[in-house]
């Protein structure tokens, strides 16, 4: 984009006049308008001829009340609180409205917003979209959404749907996320990009994609490594920047991103929950042979300070056995009394 280019976008804040006292004057015209032309018609009749002043009067209240007194109301603009009206004057920007209040404007003065929608949410959204399709399906209509040209500065919510995309090692997961943001600089939405709202979606499905691709949904016991499921934190921070390094050119601000379903794809599932459950087994196996392990060394080292029995080595190897089999066993060991001699 060039330089003139980039400079004719800025936004520009339009120092609008007050729209009440524009209301008041305008009304006060119409209405003298009218009483001109009724003086007009009475001064007419009374002299049973027509008068000079009369016919003036008649042509100049109703050209005034019916052509030219309704003009100034196209001008009056009605902004709320975090809404914005982007402004275009016979195709060039004209200014934005952000503050709340009631203003004039020039009257032919054209809103411009290319989503049409005046509904901010996107679950609006999804509900108007959704509730078209099974209106379609039934055979029963559903209204459309209500046309508005303002653009809104609220926060606001994207939840795409649910992608299947490969990780780091192939495996197809589910995958889908929640991204929070707001517009903050209306002229860049409206002029920069087609329709601001398409643009986000689709650049939230090209970065969680290309995020998603650089690491594995789970490594099996390398903790040190970052992982989709262990390590949310850190990859929703990076999905956020590489959205937000997408959306300057559309003046949105995006304020977080959030990993809202993190599955695998339903024909790997049944196989890769084999493998989560062969992996806590070896590793609680593990454990328990450690701890069996440092069990019989203290028993051992106990006896022999002691001097509780004095044991050979093929003694201490029969007890190490023993002692390892009831430590690491599935079952309850079932006691044994030997009322002999150890040899």
């Amino acid at each position: 984009m060039n330089t003139e280019t980039k400079n004719r976008y800025e936004e520009k804040d339009l120092k609008a006049k007050s729209g009440m006292a524009v209301l008041v004057v305008s009304i006060l015209l119409i209405l003298a308008a009218i009483a001109a032309f009724i003086f007009g018609i009475t001064l007419c009749e009374n002299k049973g001829e027509a008068d000079p002043l009369g016919i003036i009067l008649i042509v100049v209240g109703a050209v005034y009340a019916f052509l030219i007194g309704w003009i100034p109301f196209l001008g009056l603009k009605v902004i709320k609180p975090n809404e914005a009206l982007v402004l275009t004057l016979f195709g060039r920007y004209y200014g934005t409205l952000k503050r709340e209040g009631f203003y004039f404007v020039n009257p032919f003065v054209i809103a411009v917003n290319p989503t049409g929608i005046s509904t901010t949410s996107t679950a609006e959204l999804a509900a108007v979209k959704a509730a078209a399709k099974e209106g379609a399906g039934s055979g029963h209509t559903t209204q459309s959404p209500t046309i508005g040209k303002k653009v809104s500065l609220k926060i606001s919510t994207l939840h795409n749907e649910r992608q299947k995309i490969n990780d780091q090692l192939g495996n197809p997961i589910i995958i889908g996320v929640v991204v929070v943001w707001k517009v903050v600089n209306p002229t860049k939405a409206v002029f920069n990009v087609d329709n601001y709202k398409e643009y986000l979606s689709i650049q939230c499905d090209s970065a969680l994609r290309n995020i998603v691709r650089l690491y594995p949904y789970d490594t099996f016991g390398d903790d040190h490594e970052k992982t989709l499921r262990a390590s949310s934190q850190e990859i929703s921070l990076k999905l956020k920047d590489e959205i937000q390094s997408k959306m300057e050119i559309a003046g949105i601000e995006v304020h977080e991103a959030r990993i809202t379903h993190l599955a695998y794809a339903p024909e790997i599932a049944a196989a890769m929950l084999q493998r989560q459950q062969a992996s806590a087994i070896i590793d609680a196996r593990q454990m328990i042979v450690e701890g069996a392990v440092s069990i019989v060394e203290m028993a051992l080292t106990q006896l022999s300070q002691n001097n509780v029995v004095a044991l050979d080595n093929e003694r201490k190897a029969a007890m190490v056995s023993n002692l390892l089999v009831v430590l690491c066993g599935n079952r309850d060991a079932q006691p044994v009394v030997n009322s002999g001699t150890l040899y």
